[in-house]
């Protein structure tokens, strides 16, 4: 009973994590109508700044802040100065995004060796829960938390302010958005900027539990993939539920059958997109 409570809360904070890394991921690809290729390597510079952030601030949350902010200036520079150079040129932005997920890659393995950097747990959650004669590790049970909280904000976001308005015209119909007067342009920074604030902070968050190795980035793009198809392009509900399923599917396959994980990882996906070609909660096909 331990093994099926204990994973089912891995699947859960994995989930959690899934989403920080996705929601941006589908609102990008929604938007902008391109693949972002470079999401999972800034899920894990997220991860290998907030490493050496630590060292200068021992504060784990004040290392995701400012880490996140680092990466979404980071992304900002790349849709500035290059996606938008390629306007137009889907198939060119793609490669671009591809070529800068290597670069970083490159980049962190020059800067931070190859050898695995683990993140510490903060004091006050490295000792664990016991309830009702289970034990719960305290952090995963908060990285929950975050990302419930992530979702409401996000929701409150994209449906009580104006810039979500903008930004949900812009994922229905963009060529109607610029007739109306919608700077789509800044629009598209913005939502860079937005979703790799979160890949960089989940990158952070996630550190105490996945670490921050070379790899992880290929190892996080293949799920914020399936994630996005699963739940329907641009959609944040989409995210959340799909993050949370692929969580657990990720999670019970690798315990229970390592050898057959990635294909029961892929097989929801293909049965969803064989009966909804929009995905779960899609409202345009992709």
């Amino acid at each position: 009973m331990q093994f099926w409570v204990i994973q089912t809360l891995n699947s859960l904070a994995l989930g959690g994590l899934l989403f920080l890394l996705s929601a941006g991921f589908s609102l990008i690809f929604g938007l902008m109508r391109i693949a972002n290729l470079t999401h999972g390597a800034l899920f894990m510079l997220g991860a290998y700044l907030g490493a050496s952030i630590l060292k200068v601030v021992p504060n784990l949350w004040l290392a995701a802040l400012l880490g996140g902010l680092a990466v979404a200036a980071f992304g900002g520079l790349i849709e500035r100065f290059l996606l938008r150079q390629l306007a137009g040129n889907v198939l060119g932005q793609v490669l671009v995004t591809l070529g800068i997920a290597f670069i970083i890659a490159d980049a962190c393995l020059v800067i931070w060796g190859g050898d695995p950097i683990p993140l510490p747990t903060p004091e006050a959650l490295q000792q664990p829960l016991r309830f009702w004669g289970f034990v719960f590790p305290s952090y995963r049970l908060v990285v929950i938390a975050i990302a419930i909280g992530a979702a409401i904000g996000l929701y409150f976001l994209m449906e009580r302010t104006r810039l979500g308005a903008m930004i949900r015209a812009g994922v229905d119909d963009m060529q109607m958005a610029r007739a109306v007067g919608i700077p789509v342009s800044k629009l598209f920074t913005t939502v860079f900027c937005l979703g790799a604030a979160l890949a960089g902070a989940g990158g952070i968050l996630g550190g105490p539990m996945l670490s921050a190795y070379p790899g992880l980035d290929a190892d996080m793009l293949p799920l914020a993939l399936i994630i996005v198809m699963l739940g329907g392009v641009g959609s944040l509900t989409g995210a959340f539920v799909g993050s949370f399923i692929i969580g657990f599917i990720y999670t019970f396959g690798v315990a229970l059958l390592p050898d057959l994980a990635y294909v029961i990882l892929f097989l929801p996906m293909i049965f969803v997109l064989a009966f909804r070609p929009r995905g779960l909660f899609g409202k345009f096909a992709a």
